[in-house]
């Protein structure tokens, strides 16, 4: 300890240095007595993965996964279109901000008129979808904040007779479904498209442990932060009292299963309260708390998921440097 620090610490500082002032607040050290961040955020989730945070997870040198389909989508986007006639709309689950889908609404607006329906939970997110995407050629967005199923039904029942539906499941959101849910989650939306219509999904291929370990345990610790946000979220949304620094980001891969686990692990014994849904439990030392799956896929294995779900698997553009793929799904 600095000799002259009488025990009562305050935080001072923009961007980076503002982060990490909220991340010290949620772990409510005593010696913390005051921050003063400013030019920063609050929400990690937002903050992070969204445009415009100073720590974007797509900028992230060991998020190799935001990398690999960002170069698939820009290298590819006009030959995915060939396989779709027009006139095109085209369907977004989990639009986020919509920087993903750049590459390709920017190649098909080059051949005709683009209707384009982000679906996201997040309204912020559908607002700044419509500021990244909105200077797109000749494009008309309708956000719509529903989940997946309820805005692909929703666009579905309003598309004209004329059009093909291209849906997008970009990133690798499907790898955190278990196998068996993601199947039945493809039959759901192939409910949902007439013959012809097309699913682009994207999935994370399967890589070296080592590198796997690195992108969900990356050294700067902006994952960790993501992890643990969801417990400052629970306190905040669900009245939860549970103490940030009480717990670890911790990863593991299962070899069986080709799946990275995100986890939370107690570094003591505690019991934790969620006042909005009446719930008390007691977690031990070295226990976790399992927060997120990410499965990982062999190239080979998706036309026999597409056969299995109603869809014909017409193409696929695998980046090998960064092993990931887009998969153009076809409903049959």
């Amino acid at each position: 300890a600095l000799p002259f620090c009488e025990g009562q610490v305050g935080m001072y500082g923009a961007s980076y240095f503002g982060f990490t002032q909220w991340s010290a607040a949620l772990t409510a050290p005593p010696a913390l007595k005051a921050i003063a961040p400013f030019i920063t955020w609050s929400d990690p989730y937002n903050g992070l993965t969204f445009r415009g945070g100073a720590l974007e997870l797509g900028i992230q040198a060991h998020w190799h996964l935001q990398m690999g389909f960002d170069v698939v989508l820009r290298r590819h986007a006009g030959d995915m279109l060939e396989y779709l006639p027009p006139p095109v709309a085209v369907v977004e689950l989990g639009s986020g901000t919509g920087r993903k889908t750049r590459w390709i609404l920017e190649a098909l607006a080059d051949r005709e008129p683009v209707a384009y329906f982000p679906i996201d939970i997040s309204a912020a997110a559908l607002i700044k979808c419509h500021q990244e995407l909105g200077n797109v050629g000749a494009i008309s967005i309708v956000g719509l904040e529903k989940s997946y199923l309820e805005g692909l039904q929703e666009v579905a029942a309003r598309r004209r007779p004329d059009q093909t539906l291209l849906v997008l499941f970009l990133g690798s959101t499907i790898g955190n479904f278990d196998p068996p849910a993601a199947e039945n989650f493809l039959r759901d939306i192939r409910r949902h498209l007439k013959s012809g219509d097309a699913l682009l999904l994207g999935t994370d291929v399967e890589k070296s442990v080592s590198d796997m370990l690195l992108a969900y345990d990356d050294p700067t610790g902006v994952t960790a932060a993501f992890n643990l946000n969801l417990l400052a979220r629970i306190n905040r949304e669900l009245g939860g009292d549970f103490i940030l620094r009480h717990f670890e980001h911790y990863v593991r891969y299962q070899e069986m299963d080709r799946r990275i686990e995100m986890h939370l692990r107690s570094n003591r014994n505690q019991t934790v309260s969620i006042r909005a849904s009446d719930f008390t439990f007691t977690i031990r030392e070295g226990e976790t708390i399992w927060t997120e799956s990410c499965h990982k896929f062999r190239g080979e294995e998706i036309p026999g998921i597409a056969r299995r779900t109603g869809f014909l698997c017409e193409a696929q553009w695998i980046d090998t440097d960064w092993a990931f793929a887009e998969n153009l799904l076809i409903a049959d």
